[in-house]
């Protein structure tokens, strides 16, 4: 059974220009970029040092980077771990790569309204996945609740203050609080699915639902410190 493309939970394989961006801005002289970048595939549990370190995050903010030419993919990973504050256990390492890889995904504003990627029906509302649930087949209702919970996450972290403006201003029903009950629920009912340790995904869909306002939370603070 193939994964589901939000099922990457392992240290990210980044493309070799990402490597290169690492290690072009060491800050001790004479480092050769493309040797290390070698290293790294070579000892991939090598690269959470340089993830969490002060001076790629620096040199993504600096100004003279007007344009990076680095992946998604890497870019989330950074600036995730610049917004939670929390000791990194191997728990909250695996979240977050599979949050980063989450919003890689959905850079894609087709990618966000679907299920998984190939498929040609696109969801905008959540209400309407949750009835796509209940009506779903073994797999497929696996593959929707952990979509409503990564897709309601995003709306509650990355978008919350459209949602707060909606509501206040246009009158829109729907408060910050839905989206957010939403996710943690969604969350919580796929780690209960049996697809979720085929997957390997139970023990982050765990600490998603039972942990869910510290990663909305971090979410947001990172929308609207970076991506505004």
């Amino acid at each position: 059974m193939q994964s589901p493309d939000f099922a990457r939970l392992d240290p990210p394989t980044f493309a070799q220009k990402d490597l290169l961006f690492l290690f072009e801005h060491f800050p001790v002289p004479g480092v050769d970029a493309e040797e290390a970048a070698r290293r790294v595939i070579e000892q991939p549990s090598t690269l959470e040092s340089v993830l969490e370190s002060r001076y790629v995050f620096d040199a993504m903010l600096d100004s003279s980077n007007a344009w990076l030419d680095i992946s998604p993919k890497l870019l989330f990973n950074v600036l995730l771990r610049h917004s939670l504050s929390a000791r990194r256990e191997p728990g909250e390492r695996r979240t977050i790569h599979y949050l980063a890889n989450i919003l890689a995904l959905f850079v894609s504003t087709e990618r966000l309204h679907r299920v998984q990627s190939g498929e040609e029906l696109d969801f905008e509302y959540l209400v309407d996945l949750a009835q796509n649930a209940a009506e779903a087949g073994h797999q497929r209702r696996f593959l929707v609740l952990s979509h409503i919970g990564n897709y309601a996450l995003f709306l509650a972290g990355i978008c919350a203050p459209w949602i707060e403006h909606r509501h206040r201003y246009r009158n829109r029903p729907l408060k910050l609080d839905y989206y957010c009950n939403m996710s943690r629920c969604h969350f919580a009912s796929a780690a209960k699915h049996d697809l979720a340790d085929v997957y390997g995904l139970r023990p982050v869909f765990t600490q998603l639902a039972l942990r869910f306002d510290y990663y909305r939370d971090g979410l947001e603070r990172m929308a609207q410190a970076h991506l505004h």
